[in-house]
């Protein structure tokens, strides 16, 4: 890759950063008021239990989101993006265009995902 589509590939993952971290703040100021709107019965706790626990979900998928953007941003910055962490040849161009922040190639991602890192 040339020094242009780096760079417009580095701005893409900090626009996606900032997407997800506002995300992230919008859930977590939306789970703090939930069950704070008067006297909640059994069921309300009930249920505002649940949207909590789901929010917090959605948080630890959207720190981890963050993380795999911080570590391509890195990768960038080492001059070592696109190539496979595990093979180390390039992984296509397509997959990157749909998640810029991958880490491997497909066959390497399905061994990962089968027998661990």
């Amino acid at each position: 890759m040339d020094v242009k589509d780096l760079a417009e590939i580095k701005a893409h993952l900090i626009e996606m950063r900032d997407e997800v971290l506002a995300d992230s703040e919008r859930a977590y100021a939306a789970s703090q008021s939930l069950g704070k709107d008067g006297v909640p019965d059994i069921g309300d706790m009930s249920a505002n239990s649940y949207h909590q626990e789901v929010l917090m979900n959605l948080s630890e998928t959207q720190r981890s989101r963050v993380r795999d953007i911080d570590a391509a941003l890195e990768r960038i910055d080492k001059g070592v993006y696109g190539l496979c962490l595990r093979c180390e040849e390039e992984i296509p161009a397509r997959r990157m265009e749909v998640r810029p922040f991958s880490r491997y190639c497909v066959d390497c991602k399905a061994e990962v995902e089968k027998f661990g890192e």
